[in-house]
């Protein structure tokens, strides 16, 4: 397998973290459109908010470490670009402070709802804001005296107030208070008239800081928070419970180093450097923001008009044949395709229902990689495991952020009977598959159900995905392979790449496999033929394979990628790329899935899988790619595919500057907007389909 990339021939790459902040910057220009619906457009600042606070937790500190530990000439570009990294979120950050002034605020008023930002609050408002305060929030409130040593540890994301008071010393009179909005709601509601007062508890506090120093002048208050780095360092190999080490550095993620110190203007300099030594942050970026942090707290305004909101959407629903019909048995006949959110997601539940509870099924095998709160998916495996089914259940305990909740599920799972395959140290298992093993007599069948995204209820409902449900034997055999050879838990599983021919495995063919079909239609071209690939995926990093796409355009192939995030590529240069074209689509779900379009001379060759081309999907993961071979569930894939290509009014371009350009609406071309399209379609072309409201 080859690994990395030297940059050959010339060609160019965006940097990866600059690029995907190109794309949380398209995320808030949805903010800005006022075609979407008010708390919709409020939702999406708040998701630009949590994007970045993840940003500055998991990639800040690795490009810091990065830069430390690199020759000198690679640690001036890195320096650079953190520079440029920094100076793109100030820019950023000026824009969401201006949507939110000049726009959301105002339209907000145009309903009668005044959300108080930066403003004082109106004397009328004081003695129930005051009471509140006593009642409810002072119970809360924590007050830190900074002059006194007391090993005050700011937690992570967590918003404070600096307060200064009338003393004598530099640092006396100088105390941290907290907001406690982890406990209690940041946002207060209460109507005068017929106008909602929307109250940040923020400025509840600071309403109420007399009481809280009582015997002392308050001077000046500001925020701020601190972001801390998230690696746990979970590549290492864990001798004894896996599970166990995990659970102890969960608990260390939130005392990790700071990598960002958030603050709002005001503070003087002397300041900044006296809490930077109190408070351990040598480590951190020192920026600039705004009077509120974070701001993702945003998606819960109380805001509860329909109208506010995206309308409920319809989804269509699969319906088996016959009172007592199977759907094991539809898929024995015809493999199902389902379109997420566009279908239902009972039918995936009905697939592990219809296992646990079918008395001829006699295994089941799962890959869990971010468990639902609340899985009736698990619930199934569990009822299934009960019910004297051999149910084996390989559940990544490395998921970042998910670490907890697939723990605990992965504890229910064991208790109730389920074989557990718990994490392979220093290897992730980013594959979604899931096998039923069916017996009647002498006579078996395999059953499958493979994903571009999670088996999660919750996340199906906003993410676009793929799932094939399956009963192709040679495919389903190779999958049961896979399972056996997760069962062995060892990182290096390269010596088994023989077995798949129609699955491509991360680590094993993956890679070389899409090199091989890129070279296809290489080949093609060279040939005089049609050749062209399309790709839509989350994120596109891979040197590798890049390169290879380089050549493929040089060669005269044409190729259109979707890439929702980080895409590396530089498109339509002239030598290189010319050949290329990247489009970004963001609208009111989150795109995906990922599939791979190979033209091959008029007979298309059509995947779909969980890998992005990311470096670590490619060499530090298992990831799955499946074929699709029905040639209707082909022309299904590619008119859903072809509707993403034509979209112009949620979709913009790349261009060779790493620049979101939109893209132009003539006026004798109808506007597509895929998402709503691609709804419509499902909906026209399903067969022996019903439909029912779904929660939105």
């Amino acid at each position: 397998m080859k690994k990395g990339s030297k940059h050959k021939k010339g060609y160019s790459f965006f940097h990866r973290d600059l690029s995907w902040l190109l794309f949380n910057e398209r995320v808030l220009d949805e903010a800005r459109r006022e075609t979407v619906p008010l708390m919709e457009r409020i939702r999406f600042l708040a998701i630009y908010s949590s994007n970045l606070d993840e940003f500055y937790r998991v990639r800040m500190p690795a490009l810091a470490a990065l830069a430390k530990l690199s020759p000198d000439r690679e640690k001036e570009n890195l320096n650079a670009v953190i520079d440029k990294i920094n100076k793109t979120v100030v820019r950023q950050q000026k824009n969401f402070g201006w949507i939110i002034e000049e726009q959301i605020l105002q339209a907000l008023r145009a309903q009668r709802i005044h959300l108080f930002y930066k403003e004082r609050l109106p004397a009328s408002t004081h003695a129930l804001l005051q009471n509140y305060f006593m009642d409810t929030v002072a119970a809360y409130v924590q007050v830190v005296d900074l002059s006194a040593e007391n090993g005050f540890f700011p937690e992570n994301n967590k918003v404070y107030l600096l307060v200064t008071t009338e003393g004598g010393r530099m640092d006396s009179g100088l105390y941290i208070v907290s907001i406690p909005s982890e406990s209690i709601p940041r946002f207060y509601a209460l109507s005068q008239g017929d106008i909602q007062y929307i109250v940040f508890l923020d400025d509840i506090i600071k309403l109420c800081l007399p009481r809280l120093f009582p015997r002392e002048k308050i001077v000046s208050c500001q925020s701020f928070k601190i972001t801390r780095d998230a690696e746990l360092n979970l590549e290492d190999e864990f001798a004894g419970n896996l599970a166990k080490q995990i659970e102890k550095k969960i608990l260390l993620r939130e005392f990790g180093p700071a990598t960002r110190f958030l603050y709002e203007p005001g503070i003087p300099k002397h300041m900044l450097e006296l809490l930077k030594h109190r408070l351990g942050l040598g480590t951190a970026n020192f920026i600039k923001g705004g009077t509120y942090h974070n701001l993702k707290d945003l998606s819960t305004l109380p805001l509860k008009e329909p109208h506010f909101n995206y309308p409920s959407r319809r989804s269509v629903e699969f319906v088996v044949d016959g009172e007592l019909g199977s759907l094991f048995q539809h898929v024995k006949q015809k493999d199902i395709l389902l379109h997420l959110p566009y279908h239902s997601y009972n039918t995936v539940l009905r697939f592990f229902n219809e296992a646990a509870i079918d008395p001829n099924v006699t295994r089941i095998y799962v890959t869990l990689y971010r468990v639902a709160s609340d899985s009736r998916i698990v619930n199934s495996l569990i009822s299934a495991a009960r019910n004297g089914k051999k149910v084996t259940v390989f559940v990544e305990l490395k998921a970042r952020f998910d670490e907890a909740n697939n723990i605990k599920w992965s504890k229910k799972m064991k208790a109730a009977g389920v074989r557990i395959i718990e994490s392979i140290p220093g290897l992730k298992v980013h594959a979604k598959l899931a096998l039923v093993k069916r017996k009647i007599g002498e006579s078996i069948d395999l059953f499958g159900m493979m994903s571009t995204g999670n088996f999660n209820e919750i996340t199906a409902q906003y993410y676009t995905d793929h799932i094939l449900m399956t009963s192709h034997w040679q495919t389903l055999r190779e999958t049961e392979k896979l399972f056996q050879l997760l069962k062995k838990r060892k990182k290096n599983i390269q010596q088994s790449k023989h077995h798949f021919k129609h699955l491509l495995v991360g680590l094993l063919n993956l890679q070389e496999r899409f090199i091989a079909l890129i070279d296809r239609e290489i080949a093609h071209a060279k040939s005089g033929l049609h050749a062209s690939i399309i790709i839509k995926f989350n994120n596109l990093e891979d040197g590798v394979l890049i390169e290879k796409l380089y050549e493929a355009s040089n060669a005269g192939v044409q190729i259109a990628l979707v890439v929702r995030g980080i895409c590396c590529l530089v498109p339509g240069v002239p030598g290189m790329s010319e050949n290329i074209t990247v489009k970004r689509i963001i609208d009111r779900y989150l795109e995906h899935g990922r599939v791979f379009i190979f033209h091959n001379n008029n007979d298309p060759q059509i995947y779909l899988g969980s890998a992005d081309w990311m470096i670590r999907n490619i060499y530090r993961r298992i990831e799955v790619c499946f074929p699709v071979y029905n040639p209707d569930l082909k022309s299904e894939i590619m008119n859903i595919v072809h509707l993403q290509l034509s979209d112009n009014c949620q979709a913009v371009m790349i261009n060779d500057q790493c620049q979101n350009i939109p893209v132009a609406c003539s006026d004798n071309v109808a506007p597509i907007r895929s998402q709503h399209a691609i709804g419509e379609l499902v909906s026209l072309s399903a067969r022996k389909l019903i439909v029912h409201p779904a929660d939105a």
